[in-house]
């Protein structure tokens, strides 16, 4: 078994190799923020508190120490309370994992947030916790920051419809959606009234300047108990625009259809790879008797769906690689004198017409010598083509 090199000898070698220097016996609620910021200071993107280890930061990819000693029960009790509230033991107990948000203001003038999940594991033969804090941007990145190709902007703010942004977990679709809002918030004329409804809350808009705009975040299940109350909750709240976090169920996508269905512009996420099989997963959700009416109602509002990934970079970081189609009423003419069954084929033939597939944009990226090909590679097969 290796032996722990000396905390000296590790700074030497590497600028991130050390422990926060306050670093207290005992663990008392004053003390989280601290380290928190601590962290986030040292370039932390994700920082981890776990039972009976200490606390990691995540920096540039590798995780390093923040702590010397382990975290204990005590002390995990603590943050918890600290982080969710009293109940978070309970809820533990009962077998959900907890998703939040956790926000830092050091002063009136400044403030740190984390998208925060809670879950219970087993440690050294006992229960016991992980707590994972992703540090969020102060306010969102642009649209030029991600790289977002230009027909995808073009296409960002229909007059009414759906915008589905697709992708596995961590592939930056809540980041590419913020995004977009703020290049709404940002146009000249505003976007009237934005109503989110989000699981956790990631990013706020309070820096962004729009006189013409109003923007209301609630957060599932704090503020409402899921995506589809949020959705018939906007539907009485004369929004222009709703962004709905997630719709993986038959009830959400029903509600999201119908919000766009009413003149709405709605933007949505789901965990599906691919523009074809988007459409296949989405109708799936329904029973086989109301399959083909809620096709139809589906393709009547949809605008574009984008999937993204993200790659790492050579040379560091992540790149953003991206298919995407745009549904304009030829193409919904086109899918419509065929059976619903036939369009996840149909639809993968006209993605290079009307958009591009995985495979097209991973090979500019490699050919701009952002990733090596062994990503190039993988991103090519997902595409479906």
């Amino acid at each position: 078994m290796a032996t722990r090199k000396p905390i000296s000898l590790l700074k030497e070698q590497d600028d991130f190799a050390q422990t926060w220097p306050d670093e207290p016996d005992r663990f008392t609620e004053e003390h989280v923020d601290a380290l928190l910021l601590w962290c986030v200071k040292q370039n932390s993107s994700d920082i981890t508190l776990q039972s009976d280890r200490p606390v990691y930061n995540e920096i540039h990819g590798s995780l390093y120490p923040a702590t010397f000693r382990h975290i204990d029960a005590a002390d995990m009790a603590v943050m918890l309370t600290k982080i969710y509230g009293p109940e978070a033991l309970a809820q533990l107990a009962s077998g959900r994992d907890l998703d939040v948000s956790y926000e830092i203001r050091p002063d009136r003038y400044t403030k740190t947030r984390f998208r925060v999940n809670i879950t219970a594991i087993l440690s050294k033969g006992r229960d016991a916790a992980q707590i994972t804090m992703r540090v969020l941007p102060s306010e969102p990145p642009t649209m030029k920051d991600l790289n977002i190709e230009q027909e995808i902007i073009d296409n960002w703010a229909p007059r009414q419809g759906m915008v589905v942004i697709t992708g596995a977990t961590g592939s930056g679709k809540t980041t590419l959606l913020a995004a977009g809002n703020r290049m709404l918030l940002e146009r000249p004329e505003g976007c009237g009234k934005l109503l989110t409804y989000e699981a956790p809350i990631e990013y706020v808009y309070d820096t962004i300047h729009s006189p013409r705009s109003l923007v209301s975040q609630s957060e599932i299940p704090r503020h409402l108990p899921d995506f589809a109350h949020g959705v018939r909750n906007a539907l009485r709240r004369k929004p222009e625009i709703i962004l709905v976090g997630e719709s993986r169920d038959r009830e959400t996508i029903n509600a999201s259809i119908e919000a766009a269905q009413t003149g709405h512009a709605v933007y949505t996420t789901t965990h599906t790879m691919g523009v074809a099989n988007t459409i296949q997963r989405m109708i799936s959700t329904y029973d086989m008797a109301e399959r083909e009416e809620r096709a139809i109602a589906l393709l009547e509002t949809l605008r574009m769906i984008v999937t993204q990934a993200l790659a790492p970079r050579i040379g560091g970081g992540r790149v953003g690689v991206r298919e995407w189609m745009v549904f304009p009423e030829e193409v919904r003419e086109k899918l419509m004198d065929m059976r619903f069954t036939e369009w996840p084929n149909e639809v993968q033939r006209m993605i290079k017409q009307y958009g591009q597939t995985m495979e097209q944009s991973a090979a500019i990226v490699f050919e701009a010598g952002q990733i090596d090909r062994r990503h190039y590679l993988l991103l090519s097969s997902s595409s479906g083509g």
